[in-house]
């Protein structure tokens, strides 16, 4: 395989972790009794720009089907995230009636619906069914296509250029990576800004945040990377932020390289030190990081074991991708985990991929006592704690697995 950046041959290893089905794809009880397809889940390294990546076998149209079931708007926290994130970027670049917001995978229309309230015109780009029709449903232009530079210099044919681009947790998810950014510097007016949110390379190997890797992430981000990459695409990297979102992410802001005029602010120069320091851009930096998986992985399964012989029972939290990742690479199924709660209707009623663990509401938990929660989304560890805090009425503990089994 060929990096999907520079085309360099990739020889680098970082992580196996078997073979999977795409994360997203839950079962029906109808689709229960038939095959499911499986991936391999390898991740290399490209030793030339440094750019981390899943290896190739799935298509995005098998990875983001009409029936896609990740909505956004069923975390607290990450509404309040994106209405912070209008308001500062309002504030910041002066947005007002007069101005244009385009989002890039709006899913739901969980941060356009902040845009909207403002009066800021927007505009959202969803290409899976189910969350564009969420999204039209608050009111949101949704465009529902895959986004690259073809759409791009369509939208700008039709007056539609933004002085504002938001892509949030999504610039992982494309196979044509260049062709993605590429696109923001055709859609970005002269002066328009484009932001880009996505979780950090940096915490991924340094708190073993294996759970993120998964089909539908192609790549897996730095700043060094990510800077390079901008940069053969016509965009510049002009501000970088550290955000707590999703076990710790970037926020990266960036201007056309042709007519920007921002300058580069520290924050980005002693971001790139602070990456270069920790070896991002060496060999010996990404050693190791099988055996930190597998150690997870096997303290899982001794935990799950042990409270099975103990007589203790156990339920899941969040029908989520990162825990499709850590329960098939364990080998998890429903006679070690009954259920897995979720509050999105849209999974509800369905099973887990893979593993067939069936997805149920919360009232399962209130029905059946159990001794353990195990928090998949270990991110939202504090959010889902607090919502839960009645297990506490019987005893019950909270348990997370990444980056190291706690139990409290």
């Amino acid at each position: 395989m060929k990096c999907r950046h520079c085309h360099t041959e990739l020889a680098l290893p970082l992580v196996d972790l078997g073979s999977a089905p795409p994360s997203n794809a839950y079962l029906t009880r109808q689709t229960l009794h038939a095959p499911e397809k499986y991936f391999p889940l390898r991740v290399l390294v490209c030793t030339q720009c440094w750019l981390v990546q899943t290896e190739d076998y799935a298509g995005a149209d098998e990875l983001f089907s009409a029936d896609y079931a990740y909505f956004s708007s069923f975390s607290t926290t990450w509404l309040k995230h994106a209405e912070q994130y209008v308001a500062d970027m309002a504030q910041r670049f002066a947005l007002d009636a007069t101005s244009h917001i385009v989002e890039v995978a709006a899913n739901d229309g969980y941060l356009l619906q902040y845009a909207k309230a403002r009066g800021i015109p927007c505009l959202g780009i969803e290409p899976t069914t189910s969350t564009a029709d969420a999204a039209r449903a608050k009111g949101i232009e949704i465009v529902e296509e895959f986004f690259g530079v073809k759409l791009a210099q369509q939208l700008v044919a039709q007056g539609k250029q933004a002085d504002l681009t938001a892509a949030n947790n999504v610039l992982a998810h494309v196979p044509d990576i260049n062709d993605f950014v590429s696109g923001f510097a055709v859609l970005l007016k002269s002066a328009g800004v484009a932001t880009f949110e996505f979780p950090h390379l940096l915490n991924l190997i340094e708190q073993n945040q294996f759970d993120t890797i998964y089909h539908e992430h192609y790549s897996y981000l730095s700043l060094t990377a990510v800077k390079t990459i901008f940069e053969a695409n016509g965009l510049i990297v002009f501000d970088v932020e550290e955000l707590p979102t999703h076990g710790g992410s970037l926020r990266v802001y960036a201007q056309r390289k042709d007519s920007g005029t921002r300058q580069t602010s520290q924050n980005v120069v002693k971001l790139l030190q602070h990456e270069t320091g920790a070896g991002i851009n060496s060999k010996a930096f990404y050693a190791g990081f099988q055996a930190k998986a597998d150690k997870v992985k096997n303290d899982l399964l001794v935990f799950l074991i042990e409270a099975q012989r103990a007589g203790k029972t156990v339920a899941g939290y969040g029908a989520a991708a990162k825990g499709n990742t850590l329960l098939n690479y364990a080998g998890v199924r429903p006679d070690m985990l009954p259920y897995v709660v979720d509050r999105n209707p849209a999974k509800q009623d369905k099973f887990l991929p893979g593993c067939r663990i069936p997805i149920v509401s919360e009232e399962r938990i209130k029905q059946t006592k159990p001794d353990f929660v195990l928090i998949l989304p270990w991110n939202l560890r504090t959010e889902v704690s607090h919502q839960l805090n009645y297990i506490r009425e019987w005893g019950g503990q909270f348990v997370t697995s990444v980056p190291a089994l706690e139990i409290k």
